[in-house]
């Protein structure tokens, strides 16, 4: 009878620990995945001119990884490699719009920040103004709804 309340106080103070031991390693597990928060070698640029052209390429330019970053701000490794990507097809001579339509091709519309008005993007650009639109015409429709000429019968014998 003596040995049930022990092993009952022992399980008691085995569920904490080991709910201790759980937490700990879900955080350290977090740690594993985390990344230097700098370029390991700065982008090298031959003039000022190759910078200007090449930070507005990159601020128009959506990490791959990252949900809502441009390539410049943001700090993945992929972000970092596609950097370098893009200044190595710019000193190959590719216009802009070629190397838009390079990454494009390898990512996908997602890497624009700007996509592409298309017959498969129609809904992104224009969906959010019809939704406007129909939002507004339905209160129109229940504003002019009821008002017209549904008054309230007076009564004179109740008070307020």
């Amino acid at each position: 009878m003596l040995d049930r309340g022990l092993r009952r106080d022992d399980a008691a103070l085995r569920a904490p620990v080991l709910l201790a031991m759980l937490l700990v390693m879900m955080f350290t597990a977090f740690t594993a995945f985390a990344q230097a928060n700098h370029d390991p070698a700065p982008l090298q640029f031959q003039n000022s001119a190759e910078e200007r052209r090449f930070h507005a390429l990159a601020a128009e330019l959506r990490c791959v990884m990252c949900q809502n970053q441009s390539l410049a701000d943001s700090n993945a490794m992929i972000a970092r490699d596609l950097r370098v990507e893009v200044l190595e097809l710019m000193r190959d001579g590719m216009s802009d719009a070629q190397i838009k339509t390079h990454l494009v091709q390898r990512y996908g519309d997602f890497v624009l920040y700007k996509p592409r008005v298309e017959s498969k993007t129609w809904l992104l650009w224009f969906g959010p103004a019809l939704l406007l639109l129909a939002g507004g015409f339905l209160v129109y429709r229940i504003v002019r709804s009821r008002s017209s000429g549904r008054a309230v019968p007076g009564d004179d014998a109740q008070e307020w």
